[in-house]
């Protein structure tokens, strides 16, 4: 078998091997942290056998996702149709999640709504947190 880049599948064996994932992950979550705040960022990774140093901008990384951008339109777009509100209805769009932080997907929204009716907060806890209230109502309700 005879690879055009060698090197690279040797890299990739190398992060399976030596269990890599995760780190490989956390190092991906830190370049994309940075790419919401800044036009450009260095992905380093530094793990076992690898060494990896990459120039990224934003907008190769909005190129990548530009699949899960227009999901994210054609969702909403859907919901507002279904739903027979229109974007003016709308009083307010809260924002959460980590994905919240990126420019592209709040441009989305607030093309749609309008910036002044955007809100975010707690991107990181809201969910578990209403989950968390979800299941103290159920249990008040529900005997154990």
């Amino acid at each position: 078998m005879r690879a055009l880049e060698p090197e690279k599948i040797e890299a990739l064996i190398a992060l399976i091997e030596e269990d890599l994932g995760y780190q490989l992950h956390q190092a991906v979550q830190g370049v994309k942290c940075e790419l919401s705040r800044y036009p450009s960022a260095e992905f380093c990774f530094r793990d076992g056998s690898l060494n990896l140093h990459i120039s990224v901008t934003r907008n190769e990384f909005e190129a990548w996702i530009a699949d899960e951008l227009r999901a994210i339109e054609r969702c909403i777009d859907s919901l507002l149709e279904s739903s027979g509100v229109g974007c003016h209805e709308v009083d307010r769009v809260f924002l959460t999640g980590g994905s919240s932080f990126v420019p592209a997907v709040r441009r989305i929204f607030a093309t749609r709504f309008g910036d002044d009716r955007i809100r975010s907060g707690g991107e990181f806890t809201s969910v578990a947190h209403d989950l968390a209230l979800r299941a103290e109502e159920l249990l008040k309700t529900c005997p154990v």
